[in-house]
This record gives C-alpha cells, structure tokens and sequence, in this order.
C-alpha cells in the first residue's frame, strides 16, 4: 500500500492507497516541533482505527510545503514503513511542463493538485485550493501549468480580523442566514462568506478570460464544499483532489510498487 502525506502549513491530510483504492484518509495537524517517533506513532495509531497493519504500507510520497519538517518526515518514512519516501520537487517525473518563470516557487501541493485536475477532468482548467492560503492554478489546453495566483486564506483573513479590531471577536465560518447582518457575528459571518465567494468567482472568471478556452474550476481543500454552495465558477468540489494528484506521481516515478 501507499501512504501519501499532504503537509501544509496547518494541517497534514494522509491518504492510504491500494493501487488505485483510497482505503482511507485522515488529517492531522502540522507541528515543527513533533519528532520522527511522534508522527509516526500517531501515523501508525490512525490506520490501526482503519484495519491497515504498519507493515502493509510498503511506499511513502510527500508533498509538503513546510520544508523545516523535511528531515524529520524522511526520518519516519525510513524507520517506521522501511521506505525512501519520495518528495514532490525538482528531479521527479510529473507529466506537466512547468511554465512559471521560477519552476522551484511553485509550492509542491499546487503542482500536485494540478496534475490530479488534469488527469481528472483534462485540460483547460484551473484548481481553487483553500487552505493556510487561497490559491488559484491556471493550467492551459496543452496541460502547461502556467501560474496563478494567491491570496490570504479564510481562516488567516478572520485571525487578521479579529487581531486588528478590538471589539471584534472570532467567528465561526458559515453561510449566514441574510446578507445584511443583524448583529456583529451576522454581519462578519456574511462580509467572510460572501466575500470569499465573490472572490472566488471574480479571479475565476478573469483567469478563465486569459486563460482562454472553456476551462472547468475544480475546488479544494477544507471549505471548498461551502464556498462552491454559493459560487458561480466553481463546477466541481475534490476534497481529496492532492492525495489523487500523489498517487499518480507516485506511480509515473515507482511504477512497480503497489
């Protein structure tokens, strides 16, 4: 079995994969100070609850975006799962010619998640990812990845918030229930959603316009499906679009291993 690692700067989400099977997923969060024996004890604990044994997993990829944990993941892949984890970065067969002026910038989930919407749902298309930071990757007919942008993500954005205001406290994201709040969480809880969604639409339909073509926005990450209930670009919700992208690396660079 495979076991791909997503690190962001928040969270971690682990997918175990037998050949092209997710047997299970699961997301824990992301410390720099955790050691090799920490994540892979909590590792191990976790596909237990999932019935999969520390021996069955005979592979590990990473995509990871916070470098300082590099080491201490290679670390745990060797001594827990017997593997030479592979690292998502320069060197490695993707299957998608990189079009940024610096191919090293591009953060490894973006490529990941770009060459998993490609497979998924071919080319044009552009991938909304939100976590840590809202991104937005641009791929073109000939399944070039060409850039994108970034903005602050939504959980940055209410942290910012409830930082700068004083009589402002933290909110929990939801839709609201009117579009003119009522009280101070209401009317946060609309200006957060509603302007995350236009947002999205807004950038989505100027990429669309560069970009040219008919390209699908495919959305991800952990509140895609909210953000997408509401948006008027986003065509498809896959929470799990990075695990899918891993898996395909994993496969076009160690085709012999299941």
């Amino acid at each position: 079995m495979l076991l791909a690692l997503d690190v962001g700067n928040t969270n971690i989400v682990i997918g175990v994969f037998d050949g092209g099977d997710l047997k299970t997923h699961f997301r824990v969060s992301t410390a720099q100070n955790r050691t090799a024996d920490e994540y892979g004890h909590s590792i191990i604990s976790l596909l237990g609850y999932s019935g999969i044994k520390q021996n069955d997993v005979t592979d590990v990829i990473i995509s990871t975006v916070v470098p300082p944990i590099t080491d201490t993941l290679r670390e745990m892949a060797h001594r827990y799962f017997n593997s030479d984890a592979i690292f998502v970065g320069p060197g490695i067969k993707i299957g998608m010619n990189i079009k940024y002026e610096n191919p090293k910038e591009v953060g490894a989930d973006r490529i990941v998640n770009a060459v998993a919407a490609i497979a998924l749902y071919g080319a044009p298309v552009i991938v909304v990812d939100f976590g840590t930071a809202t991104t937005f990757c641009a791929i073109n007919d000939k399944s070039e990845y060409l850039g994108g942008c970034i903005a602050p993500g939504i959980g940055i954005s209410i942290e910012a918030l409830f930082r700068a205001a004083a009589r402002l406290s933290r909110v929990e994201v939801r839709k609201p229930d009117n579009l003119i709040g009522r009280n101070t969480v209401e009317s946060m809880q609309s200006g957060i959603y509603y302007g995350f969604v236009g947002q999205v639409d807004e950038i989505s339909r100027r990429i669309k316009k560069e970009l040219g073509g008919n390209p699908k926005v495919i959305a991800t990450g952990g509140l895609a499906s909210l953000i997408a209930a509401d948006s008027a670009t986003i065509d498809e919700v896959q929470p799990l679009l990075t695990l899918e992208g891993l898996r395909l690396i994993h496969k076009r660079n160690r085709p012999s291993v299941v």
